[in-house]
């Protein structure tokens, strides 16, 4: 351990929250034949996306615009509100980074859901925040027990997903609505809003941007393909916007991606038709699903969780069959959503993998 570390940075586990696709194949000695375990969309990018990075290349020998001027723009008009309100950054890992450094002091009290999307939780820890974690109910993070912590703690920050990672569920609009009209003075939502792009309609709450105890995030990584870019944004009011400025890599952000996401965002048709592939993709992971024993999950997501009706065990052996034999998923990491399987959305090629793999993991498991 290096002397020159601060006492609290010696006592960090040096960890990474997911272990990526990349290292279990260089452990396997072999590359995965489907790679469904990372949400990313097999989809790929737009077209007209995908063109504007490619010509993009040509200048990479340039920084990119430190102000994201142009993709602020846009995704003002897009969202209705004012440049003020968007802050991007190197999607939603990096945002939420900046947001823990800009809030949180050593013993600061955060609240969010046993079981929920862990990054947000390491960087917690990083600076030193006191972290309370409430239990799901049943299938989806539970507003009413938030809220209720968030109160009992005094909390700086509360985290929501909204649809969920990892179980894929959602809370209509309303539902968010009320916790945010219900919050303790003191503490700010974070309303982690990656599938959004993906989810009906009704689960997307109507909050003004300048709302002083909301920041929303949302990413190109999801419905419009482009995890690789690291592109993802912030909608808060101006204020606390601004002072992402105070301690963000100005220029973090690639020039590529940049082009990238701003074209993607200029081509909503792909998008739509993304969401009809998605939708497909539901479908026919029920029927797989279903076929072999397990409940397929209501999903707003590009993924979808299967209840194994067992337990953790059983679920992770399944897992390691399901690597084994070439096939990237993953599953909860926290008991007791750690009885099921979350597996991403692909092209009937990817799914035809799931179809062929997934029975031979269960009857090796004992299933």
């Amino acid at each position: 351990m290096s002397r020159f570390l601060t006492p609290h940075a010696a006592a960090l586990p040096s960890t990474v929250p997911f272990t990526g696709p990349e290292t279990l194949e260089r452990r396997q000695g072999r590359a995965f034949r489907a790679r469904l375990g990372a949400n990313e969309s097999l989809f790929g990018p737009s077209p007209r996306a995908l063109a504007a990075m490619q010509a993009a290349a040509a200048e990479v020998w340039k920084y990119a615009d430190p102000e994201n001027h142009d993709l602020k723009q846009a995704l003002a008009r897009h969202h209705g509100c004012k440049p003020e309100n968007i802050v991007v950054g190197g999607g939603i890992d990096t945002l939420l980074g900046l947001l823990c450094r800009l809030t949180l002091e050593p013993g600061t009290p955060v609240v969010t859901s046993l079981g929920a999307y862990p990054t947000f939780n390491f960087h917690v820890a990083g600076y030193g925040g006191a972290l309370t974690r409430v239990p799901y109910a049943g299938r989806h993070e539970d507003p009413a027990a938030l809220l209720a912590a968030a109160g009992a703690q005094t909390a700086r920050l509360l985290y929501l997903a909204n649809p969920d990672n990892p179980m894929g569920s959602h809370h209509p609009g309303r539902v968010i609505e009320d916790l945010v009209a219900n919050l303790p003075p003191e503490t700010l939502l974070l309303l982690d809003e990656a599938y959004a792009d993906l989810a009906p309609p009704e689960a997307i709450p109507a909050i003004a941007a300048d709302h002083p105890q909301v920041i929303r995030f949302r990413t190109f990584s999801k419905g419009y393909g482009m995890a690789g870019a690291r592109v993802g944004y912030a909608i808060a009011e101006p204020g606390l916007a601004l002072a992402f400025d105070k301690v963000r890599d100005h220029f973090g952000m690639g020039r590529i991606g940049q082009i990238g996401a701003l074209e993607a965002l200029r081509d909503q048709d792909w998008l739509a038709q993304i969401r009809r592939n998605i939708e497909a993709g539901r479908d026919r992971m029920g029927r797989i699903a279903r076929a072999n024993g397990l409940e397929p999950l209501p999903s707003a997501t590009n993924f979808v969780t299967l209840d194994t009706g067992r337990d953790g065990d059983f679920a992770r052996a399944v897992l390691a069959g399901c690597q084994e034999q070439g096939l990237f998923i993953r599953m909860p990491g926290v008991a007791p959503l750690d009885r099921c399987l979350r597996i991403s959305l692909g092209p009937e090629a990817a799914l035809d993998v799931v179809e062929e793999i997934l029975p031979q993991a269960l009857r090796a498991a004992g299933g």
